[in-house]
């Protein structure tokens, strides 16, 4: 009898990064990848965005294990906070578990953790309706594999993040063999990275990156600061590589990058040339020209790193005239525009600036050739566009429509959506509600949309604070109403607004003390809703209007004091 199989992706699906993905065999539920994703824009103060784990919440018996394919932030950012909840095993390469240590170091719940397995290409666990076993992948981190759930009804084969680059030695090789022989057996379903689906050119070799990395060092007569993603481990090998050949030395700014070095270096994933890095304080006693400073952010994401850099902000170095700012990471599109502002801070520094992505086409994710070349070796039933925006997902599904794969197995999946295979056909059984889990601070999920649009709206328009006192038993107002605001107007030169809302909010409130069915909640709502048109209508602008009712009782005796003003709840509202 062939087994139920069905598959819900949490995240990676018409987004960038926050992969995870459940896949439900006969009941069991396996997770591949647990990561986060960094906030775009909108998300004003956010850190970090996580899968919600809703769901698997109300179904946490049935979780196997989880099942990681690489080191990066995309992948296993999310573990910390998935542990903190289910206790099960993690299954990895022996330097993404070392690297899923580092990110439990961080969460004082998470970091006594201890039941991780470490997993090689040749591994293969057997839990009885289904066997997972690995492949190897290239991507920009060493020992980066692919996952396979062989079952009853075929295989289930994620890829994780992967190109193909013949040039690519050791523990980044992709086993070609081992494609081929996971293809004979019976591919269902193929959930392959469509991060670089746009692009149809091929992406250069590291070989020719490595060179051009060099190049630049040769070349350039002053400091060189380099930006790259911390966990981009080849990228900062080309880095080592090329300063002890340019006789420069590395310096590091503080951050992640210093633990993950440390971890590569001791399971030989990083070969350090001797003597190339050197402390931070020390590049004070070299020559412009024998320096490199490798910036990598304080969460591995370098960009607003180097915009502090520019503004003077960095307490340890910043950008000085006469600094190539080397950009080694690609950016996503949705980052074009906050790139193209931190170029403009660097030049506005007297610094020049250059990037491997202006000059070459260069990527850790596959191209349409390989692509296409993965799913012709996979040969799957049913195909399943993942890890990427929407327009990344479509580009990719044409791509498996043009190799053969009928249209009505080509699946582009959205968070939550469960694609079912009952034995017969694969197809959206239905939906689950999965949403993201917002961090911000040591706060995880208690910011809302709610919280989210209040922000917006102070970020755009500011804040409205009108402060009363108010005797409620004698139904009057104490003290003219204080009106206060930041971010909305200058005071100094608005105090006939700052007036007329003063006598607006007097004539309210005790419009509402006259009222015999008195009540808090109405009188805070009318002083929003007037002051609201009021403001709206002298400077068609929204703040927040954020109403402060206090209540006093004059009523004592004269060898007693009068009570203090007892502040009443409120609660902002636009």
């Amino acid at each position: 009898m062939s087994s139920e199989i069905q598959i819900t992706p949490f995240g990676g699906v018409r987004e960038n990064g926050k992969n995870m993905y459940a896949v439900e065999v006969d009941g069991d539920i396996y997770i591949l990848d647990c990561g986060l994703k960094y906030p775009e824009n909108e998300l004003l103060g956010i850190d970090i965005v996580i899968p919600d784990f809703s769901y698997l919440r109300e179904n946490a018996d049935r979780i196997v294990g989880v099942f990681l394919t690489h080191g990066h932030a995309d992948a296993i950012g999310a573990l910390p906070y998935f542990l903190n909840e289910f206790n099960v095993p993690v299954f990895g390469s022996e330097l993404t578990i070392e690297l899923a240590k580092i990110q439990l170091q961080k969460d004082p719940k998470a970091k006594n953790f201890n039941d991780f397995h470490i997993i090689n290409e040749k591994t293969e666990i057997d839990f009885g309706t289904v066997t997972v076993s690995f492949f190897r992948t290239t991507h920009s981190i060493p020992d980066s594999m692919g996952i396979v759930l062989q079952t009853s009804a075929g295989e289930v084969v994620y890829t994780g993040d992967f190109k193909f680059d013949p040039t690519a030695a050791g523990d980044y090789q992709t086993d070609f063999a081992r494609l081929a022989e996971i293809g004979s057996k019976g591919v269902l379903a193929l959930l392959s990275d469509s991060a670089n689906a746009e692009n149809y050119e091929q992406p250069v070799s590291e070989r020719e990156i490595a060179a051009y990395v060099l190049e630049t060092f040769k070349y350039h007569p002053g400091r060189i600061i380099v930006a790259s993603v911390a966990s981009n481990i080849l990228r900062i090998q080309q880095v080592l590589d090329a300063a002890a050949k340019s006789n420069r030395k590395v310096a590091l700014m503080p951050g992640d990058v210093e633990s993950i070095v440390k971890t590569a270096i001791d399971l030989g994933k990083l070969h350090m040339p001797e003597d190339v890095v050197v402390p931070l304080k020390a590049i004070d006693k070299l020559k412009p020209e024998q320096i490199v400073i490798l910036q990598t952010g304080r969460m591995g994401e370098p960009i607003k790193a180097l915009q502090r850099m520019a503004n003077k902000q960095e307490s340890k170095v910043n950008i000085e005239k006469g600094d190539l700012v080397f950009i080694t990471t690609t950016p996503s599109h949705s980052m074009e525009t906050v790139v193209a502002k931190t170029r403009d801070m660097i030049y506005r520094a007297d610094a020049d600036v250059k990037a491997i992505a202006d000059e070459m086409n260069s990527s850790g994710h596959a191209a349409k050739r390989d692509l296409q070349m993965m799913i012709n070796m996979m040969k799957p039933q049913y195909f399943i566009p993942i890890q990427g925006e929407y327009r990344l997902l479509d580009a990719h599904a044409d791509f498996a429509r043009e190799v053969g794969i009928p249209d009505d197995h080509v699946l582009i999946a959205a968070k939550g959506d469960q694609l079912r295979y009952d034995g017969d056909t694969m197809h959206l059984a239905g939906s689950i509600e999965v949403g993201d889990t917002m961090i911000d601070g040591i706060g995880v999920g208690d910011i809302g949309n709610i919280v989210l649009r209040d922000r917006k709206i102070l970020s755009e328009d500011g804040i409205f604070v009108a402060v009363v006192t108010i005797d409620r038993k004698k139904k009057k107002i104490i003290a003219t109403p204080k009106i206060t605001s930041r971010g909305f107007v200058y005071v100094k030169t608005s105090k006939d607004l700052m007036q007329e809302s003063a006598e607006l909010v007097k004539t309210t409130v005790q419009e509402n003390l006259d009222n015999k069915e008195f009540d808090w909640g109405h009188l805070k709502q009318a002083v929003r809703e007037k002051l609201n048109h009021y403001l709206w209508d002298q400077t068609k602008r929204h703040p927040v209007i954020l109403p402060v009712i206090m209540e006093v009782n004059q009523h004592h005796r004269r060898t007693k004091k009068a009570k203090p003003a007892k502040p009443v709840e409120t609660e902002s509202k636009a």
